[in-house]
């Protein structure tokens, strides 16, 4: 684990991985505690990064609360934030600009670790890199981060697992490709010949079939930097479409949770 921590801030860290635990709340631990894990850099944090689902988030909110914990909600697309004085739990549930969102499955595929004396999870390099590769802005560029798990992992990587894992935004990943292989030239075979065929032939096709209609995305890199394009080049927000279509995703999950199952009578009389 990072080293130098004050022991207060230890002592919150270990109180909520513990309550956690104790609930048997699925979740994985991120941040620098992966990064460690998967590279060997050792990062002081001020907060712990708690990947989970939306909807794990919802329960874990008002259990910590009930146990002296001051919860907020900072921003329903990703983040809500536990704290007791100056130190900070982060529950993350996807990236901010929402197209990168936790299931099920990052938790399942975290390995095990311990972090502040507590058995738990670690999120797996796949996911890891999966959560940085927007992480691309002008205050904070993670690049390095994904070049350094990259480095790190030497060759066991999952990239079958990490190209459903970014989708649509494979070109994303390409880019960090790059940066990797142009630090870690003599490297290049961590990332296997096939990854590099298919990516490349995907962008090759793009480029030989340019799409007239296809949107402008910058705002998904960094609404600060692209605010131009979007504020007086009238180009399209998709940052803003893609928040909007995440939190109506989380409303109807929320509603669906909220409304009872009908019993078998009420099914019936439906069914009639």
């Amino acid at each position: 684990m990072p080293n130098d921590i004050p022991e207060e801030q230890g002592a919150l860290f270990r109180e909520v991985l513990l309550l956690l635990e104790k609930r048997g709340f699925p979740y994985a631990v991120s941040g620098a505690f992966a990064l460690r894990r998967h590279t060997g850099i050792c990062r002081f944090t001020k907060d712990l990064d708690l990947f989970m689902t939306a909807r794990t988030s919802r329960k874990v909110l008002p259990y910590l609360r009930k146990h002296g914990f001051e919860c907020e909600l900072t921003d329903p697309v990703w983040l809500a934030k536990v704290h007791k004085g100056d130190f900070f739990v982060d529950l993350i549930t996807g990236m901010s600009n929402a197209v990168i969102v936790v299931e099920d499955s990052w938790i399942e595929h975290a390995g095990p670790a311990v972090v502040h004396g507590v058995k738990t999870r670690v999120l797996a390099p796949e996911e890891l890199v999966a959560s940085k590769i927007f992480v691309a802005k002008r205050e904070r560029f993670d690049g390095a981060d994904i070049a350094h798990v990259i480095y790190g992992t030497r060759g066991t990587f999952d990239w079958d697992r990490e190209l459903k894992l970014v989708g649509e935004h494979w070109e994303m990943l390409l880019w960090s490709l790059l940066l990797f292989r142009y630090v870690y030239p003599a490297q290049t075979h961590y990332v296997p010949a096939m990854v590099w065929g298919e990516l490349l032939q995907r962008l090759q096709h793009r480029i030989a079939s340019p799409d007239s209609k296809a949107k402008f995305r910058g705002s998904l890199v960094d609404e600060k930097m692209f605010a131009i394009d979007v504020n007086e080049w009238a180009l399209e927000n998709l940052l803003e479409e893609t928040r909007r279509r995440r939190l109506r995703e989380l409303k109807r999950s929320a509603n669906a949770r909220a409304t009872p199952a009908p019993t078998p009578q009420e099914a019936n009389r439906r069914s009639a």
